[in-house]
């Protein structure tokens, strides 16, 4: 297996980012949903919405870690049969059609196990990913595949939720790219309200972490947005975009080209609406 070459694209975003004083917005998207050739239009409207970098999110049948509104996303692109294989396929058409803003597969253990961890990191380079993220994989089970990803350059990303603080410093000192600071305990989705000692939680993980940390889970305005960004290097949002995909399915899937482009349209303003103000152009 090849080692990398460059810089990591993840590192290299957050780099500029700092140095024009802007948080990073990192939108999930679920992969097949409705279909590969709308996901790879949805990936070019949210670069074109100002996106620092996305979640490829991968379907699975038992998505522990996710709310209702992407497991609904993922049974409807298992219909299509969407599996590991089409989802990185899906980036490097998108990489052929002009996306230069980085990947982050977001993928449950089994399908990389099933794959096999070193072909699983080879397929990653191949199809220019930058970093992963999988959920299920808890910090104490992660060493090979940590010691993979070390050697090949693509980021092992940690999800850190607030729990104890040994716990979060043990998993923000070993991240790689940025901590995914989860905001509030629970499977992903949308809310009002987030975890009560929110600020501490970030502080104290900042304090452990020589990477960016970013925050997810609920996030879906950009007052949220906005709320976090001074306290954060990113924000994370998924449920709220994967629900606008659902909203525009009538469109997205419609046999016109001009619905199916309104479609498109909807979400790349949504996602475009969600920057904080002050790094939005």
């Amino acid at each position: 297996m090849s080692t990398a070459a460059t810089a990591n694209k993840i590192d290299a975003v957050f780099a500029e980012l700092k140095a024009r004083g802007e948080t990073a917005l990192i939108p999930f998207l679920t992969m097949g949903d409705p279909s590969l050739d709308v996901s790879i239009e949805l990936i070019q409207a949210a670069e074109q919405a100002g996106a620092s970098m996305l979640e490829l999110g991968v379907p699975y049948s038992d998505p522990l870690a996710d709310g209702p509104v992407i497991q609904r996303a993922s049974e409807r692109a298992l219909k299509n049969k969407i599996g590991l294989l089409d989802c990185m396929k899906v980036a490097l058409e998108a990489r052929r059609r002009g996306v230069r803003m980085p990947f982050i597969l977001f993928t449950y253990f089994n399908p990389a196990l099933q794959l096999g961890l070193e072909r699983f990191f080879e397929l990653l380079q191949e199809h220019d990913f930058s970093g992963v993220i999988i959920p299920d994989l808890p910090i104490e089970e992660d060493g090979e595949v940590r010691a993979i990803a070390e050697r090949t350059g693509i980021h092992l990303i940690p999800l850190v939720a607030p729990t104890s603080d040994a716990r979060v410093e043990r998993i923000a000192s070993k991240a790689r790219g940025f901590v995914y600071c989860v905001s509030s305990l629970g499977v992903t989705g949308e809310r009002a309200t987030f975890h009560a000692g929110i600020e501490s939680f970030l502080a104290t993980v900042r304090g452990a972490a020589s990477v960016p940390i970013c925050v997810g889970f609920g996030i879906s305005s950009r007052e949220q947005a906005e709320r976090f960004a001074g306290l954060c290097d990113g924000v994370i949002v998924g449920s709220a975009i994967v629900r606008k995909v659902e909203e525009a399915l009538p469109r997205l899937t419609s046999s016109d080209e001009a619905e199916q482009r309104q479609g498109i349209e909807s979400v790349r303003a949504f996602i475009a609406g969600l920057k904080p103000a002050a790094s939005r152009e």
